[in-house]
């Protein structure tokens, strides 16, 4: 859509492929209208549905035979059975679709609901977004058509393209547009259909080739018709099937100068209403700017939003305290000094009931224990020590820091702790100081 709103008027090629400056057509407002794949597949859906014919089983299938119920009482199941005897058939199972000979379930109606009612607008918008579509290089090569040497899109060619009568002509046309490869790729894909259809008279299947869209035919449906994957289609005429097989937008369209010029008094535009469908106007778009990265970066939605986080907090699993020492420490830190305590009662209990000097024992047994410490604790720094890592280092480094800054202070301390119990001595009086000088 995007070059098709920046080219608003559109070369007019002649049959020779030859472009006419002064024949320049403005491009019609329904190329510049919103594309809506939903609703051509859904529109594209619901109508070929309306092609279908009623089918249905025969009314008496199942049914053509003389069968009753034994009733209960016989050890066997309810079902009619077929009457007589003399025959396997007798007594077997009749008209339950779970029988042998019987009808199915649910037996097929000529009077189901084949049809399906679309609605008017739905419609139109179908086609408008399947149009708008067909201007879109980028979606038409999506499709898998080729036009990458095509000189100009949407393509436009003179209305005497409409007075061709011989399939030459037409090829002769199509090869000078550059648009014959297509064709070609339409060749290749020819092949036998997969399935039962094969015998029912659609053998052969194919891809899409152009679709031309003429304003009068003169001719020109007999010219093109003996080309295998080219359509025609009037103006006045337009259909979806042909506009989005399959109900993919993006076909490659060749429209006619008159059919060209026709669009805007058919679909009309955002100001004036169409000419031949009663108070129809285009469809509005939902965004006045589709582009979404665009509308994101743009400085007003920047300024309102804010900074991504950037950090990544990873979830943990919650440790159970009355288990896990470490969580119950953290959460209750005396619980490490009742711990201690109930641990040396213990002790002291069972020092006790061995006999001897408990008190003694214990104390050479914490004191055990804290050189035990120191050891564990000296090993893992030594270990430290060793380690390359710089974190490691400079995390030593500056216990080895604080370490010496606690020395330092409680050494302080110990001096101002000294220096007031020494006893103050009295100044001398003048008594003493008389003596001093005799």
């Amino acid at each position: 859509m995007a070059v098709s709103l920046a080219r608003p008027l559109v070369s007019v090629y002649d049959e020779k492929g030859v472009p006419s400056e002064a024949r320049a057509v403005p491009l019609p407002a329904v190329f510049k209208a919103p594309i809506r794949p939903d609703i051509v597949n859904f529109v594209h859906h619901t109508m070929s549905r309306n092609k279908r014919q009623p089918y249905a089983v025969n009314v008496d299938a199942g049914h053509q035979t003389s069968a009753e119920s034994w009733g209960t009482g016989r050890a066997v199941a309810r079902i009619p059975r077929v009457r007589g005897g003399g025959t396997h058939r007798s007594g077997q199972g009749a008209f339950g679709n779970m029988c042998r000979g019987g009808r199915m379930f649910a037996p097929t109606k000529t009077y189901r609901k084949w049809h399906c009612h679309i609605n008017t607008n739905q419609k139109r918008y179908a086609l408008v977004s399947a149009i708008a579509a067909s201007g879109v290089p980028s979606l038409v090569m999506a499709k898998g058509h080729l036009i990458g040497q095509t000189p100009e899109w949407p393509l436009v060619v003179s209305d005497k393209v409409q007075e061709y009568e011989r399939t030459k002509q037409g090829m002769v046309f199509l090869k000078r547009l550059k648009l014959w490869q297509d064709v070609e790729k339409v060749y290749k894909s020819q092949r036998n259909r997969a399935g039962v259809g094969k015998m029912r008279n659609r053998r052969r299947v194919q891809r899409r080739g152009p679709l031309i869209i003429y304003g009068k035919d003169q001719g020109l449906t007999r010219s093109f018709r003996n080309i295998p994957g080219v359509s025609t289609l009037s103006v006045h005429k337009l259909n979806l099937l042909k506009l989005a097989p399959g109900g993919h937008v993006g076909r490659l369209v060749v429209w006619t100068e008159s059919a060209f010029k026709a669009l805007d008094s058919i679909f009309g535009t955002w100001r004036k209403e169409s000419e031949v469908k009663s108070g129809y106007n285009l469809p509005m778009p939902k965004m006045a700017c589709t582009d979404l990265a665009r509308l994101l970066k743009s400085d007003e939605i920047q300024s309102v939003v804010r900074s991504p986080i950037k950090k990544t907090v990873r979830r943990r699993t919650k440790l159970n305290p009355l288990t896990n020492a470490k969580a119950m420490n953290k959460l209750n830190p005396y619980a490490i000094v009742v711990k201690r305590a109930a641990l040396l009662k213990e002790e002291r209990l069972r020092i006790k009931k061995e006999g001897g000097d408990g008190e003694t024992r214990l104390q050479k047994l914490l004191t055990l224990r804290k050189a035990q410490h120191k050891k564990e604790l000296g090993g893992r720094k030594d270990k430290l020590k060793k380690s390359s890592d710089p974190k490691v280092k400079g995390r030593l480094a500056r216990q080895d820091k604080r370490k010496a800054l606690k020395v330092e202070q409680s050494k302080k301390r110990a001096k101002e702790a000294a220096e007031k119990r020494k006893p103050k001595i009295p100044p001398p009086t003048k008594k003493v100081k008389a003596a001093v000088k005799k």
